[in-house]
């Protein structure tokens, strides 16, 4: 059950080219956002798309993955955990940002 307490599955599709960035310590790292969509229907009886943006990071083999398999518009599904971090701006603002970090990754649709 301990498994269960952190973990998050999403099924989108990559808004953007994937950053990749190679450290000084030889760590690679991936960073994407994709897009996961809702649809229903409103009081009016009209369709609705809600469509959510998820930033997500990835780390060495997975950022390997990546880089070398995925580009703008692939679809993919991800698990991984949802964390928090913040940052102060060089203008001394405090910045907040919540990502997913991957740990696995599944490449859908067609190449």
């Amino acid at each position: 059950m301990n498994a269960l307490k952190n973990r998050v599955q999403l099924i989108g599709h990559l808004g953007n080219k994937p950053e990749i960035i190679n450290l000084d310590s030889g760590k690679k790292l991936a960073k994407f956002s994709i897009a996961t969509n809702e649809t229903y229907k409103n009081s009016q009886g009209e369709k609705v798309t809600d469509t959510q943006w998820h930033t997500v990071v990835a780390w060495n083999k997975t950022a390997n993955i990546i880089e070398s398999y995925l580009d703008k518009g692939s679809e993919v599904m991800i698990e991984g955990k949802l964390t928090s971090r913040s940052y102060e701006t060089n203008e001394g603002e405090k910045r907040y940002v919540t990502e997913v970090v991957c740990n696995e990754i599944l490449m859908l649709g067609n190449k």
